[in-house]
């Protein structure tokens, strides 16, 4: 009897396209990013960016395009122009305290 595959014919299947898409280079990461691979290194070695980790006997460094995704959307929800909530011009005005109200 033959050995049945271990992944179902189906659209979840993971194909040498979808794993090499899966996983970027730094210089993949960067031009998907529109930023240098030299950004990217220095953001690395200060333990700032998108998460990494190295890959293989090489330990290439690689970046998961999903995981590039979600830091994009983190960085967008920390800045105020795109987060209305942290605009400092969209708090409503506050009262003035009573002491410094002339009577």
């Amino acid at each position: 009897m033959p050995a049945q595959p271990l992944l179902a014919a189906s659209s979840n299947r993971v194909t040498p396209v979808t794993a090499r898409t899966a996983f970027l280079t730094v210089k993949d990461a960067a031009e998907y990013l529109g930023l240098s691979p030299h950004t990217l290194y220095v953001w690395r070695h200060r333990r700032q960016g998108p998460p990494s980790f190295r890959m293989g006997p090489r330990g290439r460094v690689m970046y998961r395009l999903e995981v590039l995704d979600a830091w994009v959307r983190e960085q967008e929800q920390a800045d105020s122009r795109s987060n209305p909530a942290l605009n400092p011009l969209n708090p409503p005005p506050q009262e003035r305290s009573s002491r410094f109200l002339s009577t």
